[in-house]
């Protein structure tokens, strides 16, 4: 028979890995009698652990929650991975920064020396995509508000921006996109479905009544949002799409386009077909190649191009 600590240990680690423990179950996989499972459940309670009873004929124990946290127990891979994970929450944009620190140095003090070790050796640097703004960040009270709305089906209420008039919702999914984070939710006033950024939302507490959740668009969260994020209408294109000849060779275009199609037509000529949210966006977005531009189409890009001829030529006055 194992001493009673590390017998202690596979106890709590077999009653962390599923739900309910049949009695009989537990004390064969720990090669003792149902009596010694009973006593090292007493011990385990007297150390913080809320284990309880369950009766029936495979009656047993279950790990439930309790009022405060008891020491935790991981395996080497669960300890890793939650380290890898605290040391990349830094780039959630939940405001959780700091509080992740101190969770890391905590799980490390605790940690045997090979894990430490390994830990230790990986050293993340966070680098965000340039931008002319940071993202912003959402207080993590927001973020456990709009998750808890998610889970428990129940409708939204909140104001949506300082101008804005109260919204009321049913909350969907919480999710990040680009370093930020969005409730996708079907408005109950527009009687459609929406994407909220979870920095302009402040929630009005209570919460409203539980509702039953519709049919997303598309059919999973993540095809609805690619398609939400390319165009407004889902249907995974972008609202403003337009075709140019630009005077550069195919080879030249082609590193700097992402979402958009090249075709070469000569030595020093291509066909560019691109989208953007808005039509002065694909006109700049288009105007940063150095070269000579033929707008194939449609009318709004050209117009897009007048716009923006006539605000560069203000600004060289």
């Amino acid at each position: 028979m194992p001493k009673t600590s590390a017998r202690l240990l596979a106890l709590l680690s077999l009653l962390q890995t599923r739900r309910d423990w049949p009695g009989a179950l537990l004390a064969e996989r720990l090669e003792v009698s149902p009596r010694t499972v009973r006593r090292d459940v007493d011990r385990l309670r007297e150390l913080g652990y809320p284990i309880a009873t369950f009766k029936g004929p495979d009656g047993g124990y279950r790990l439930d929650s309790g009022t405060r946290l008891p020491p935790l127990l991981f395996d080497d891979e669960q300890a890793v991975a939650l380290a890898i994970a605290l040391r990349t929450a830094v780039t959630g944009g939940a405001g959780i920064e700091e509080a992740a620190a101190r969770a890391l140095n905590t799980v490390r003090q605790v940690m045997p020396a090979r894990l430490r070790h390994r830990i230790d050796s990986l050293q993340v640097t966070a680098v965000e995509r340039p931008a002319s703004r940071p993202a912003p960040q959402v207080g993590h009270e927001v973020i456990m508000v709009l998750g808890a709305a998610v889970h428990a089906r129940e409708v939204l209420r909140f104001d949506y921006g300082p101008r804005s008039s109260p919204r009321r919702a049913e909350p969907h999914h919480l999710i990040t996109w680009g370093g930020r984070w969005y409730l996708v939710a079907w408005d109950l006033d527009r009687e459609d479905w929406r994407t909220f950024r979870a920095d302009r939302i402040v929630p009005r507490l209570p919460a409203g009544p539980r509702f039953t959740p519709r049919e997303l668009p598309g059919g999973t969260v993540t095809a609805f949002v690619a398609g939400r994020f390319l165009g407004s209408d889902g249907s995974g294109d972008q609202p403003c799409r337009g075709e140019v000849i630009l005077g550069l060779p195919a080879a030249d275009v082609s590193p700097y386009v992402r979402d958009g199609a090249v075709e070469e037509l000569g030595p020093d000529r291509c066909r560019l077909v691109l989208g953007s949210w808005s039509w002065t966006g694909l006109a700049s977005a288009v105007g940063r190649f150095d070269a000579d531009i033929e707008v194939v189409g449609p009318a709004e890009l050209k117009d897009a191009f007048a716009r923006l001829a006539r605000r560069f030529a203000d600004a060289s006055a």
